[in-house]
């Protein structure tokens, strides 16, 4: 299949013309109404420094269910001991910042350049994106970033700086997500991480109805708060 060149139009190729590694199409911007129709159709961006935009829909996709999530035994016991205070929204821009500095699978450079933080955060602001904060003793330990469309979540990106901090921020996530009737939480890519929490892989058809089910649900973006506690 072709990699499609995207123009100024607010238009996406359907997802399953993509090449075999997913990618679909090159070009067009990171306008929030961009953004939010790629992922309304099982389309993220992800790209470096000096290429052009590269948008992406894999087959298979990685979900995880929301009753599907997986606790390890020591996983459960860092929780149970309060070691971090979990908070939502609190501080977006640090999250995604901290997240820039890792890789994604093993490429050069940061993935997360200063246009897409840049997106994200006028995306947070306007209530879809969303982070979720691991504390330890008053300093940042870890966390996770994503987009909250109807009952869908979609994950971008986690870091740690100690053991187990975005673990626990992400399980209380699922559990939250899971109050609020979620179906699905897309993980993207597929890692030994996510995997161990529950994620598995599923065919691209299956997510997409999974998804076009899950946008039905209206969303209600004052489930989320402003700088509340999720512990």
């Amino acid at each position: 299949m072709p990699v499609f060149q995207l123009s100024d139009k607010l238009i996406f190729p359907p997802p399953e013309l993509s090449e075999e590694d997913g990618l679909l199409a090159v070009g067009g911007d990171l306008s929030e109404k961009r953004l939010l129709l790629a992922y309304s159709m099982g389309i993220f961006p992800w790209y470096s420094d000096g290429y052009p935009i590269l948008w992406w829909s894999p087959d298979p996709r990685l979900v995880l269910m929301p009753d599907e999530l997986q606790i390890s035994r020591s996983l459960r016991q860092v929780i149970k001991k309060g070691i971090y205070k979990v908070t939502i929204d609190t501080a977006f821009e640090a999250v995604i910042r901290n997240c820039a500095g890792l890789r994604r699978n093993g490429d050069d450079g940061t993935w997360l350049t200063e246009e897409m933080i840049e997106a994200y955060i006028r995306l947070h602001n306007a209530g879809y994106a969303h982070s979720i904060e691991s504390w330890h003793e008053g300093e940042l330990a870890g966390g996770l970033y994503g987009i909250a469309l109807g009952g869908a979540f979609f994950g971008e990106s986690m870091f740690a700086k100690k053991s187990n901090a975005s673990k626990v921020a992400f399980v209380r996530l699922v559990q939250q997500l899971t109050e609020w009737g979620f179906q699905v939480i897309d993980c993207q890519v597929t890692t030994p991480h996510l995997m161990s929490l529950g994620g598995r892989e599923i065919p691209r058809a299956e997510f997409m109805t999974i998804l076009k089910q899950a946008l039905r649900i209206p969303m209600n973006n004052s489930k989320w708060g402003v700088g509340g506690r999720l512990d």
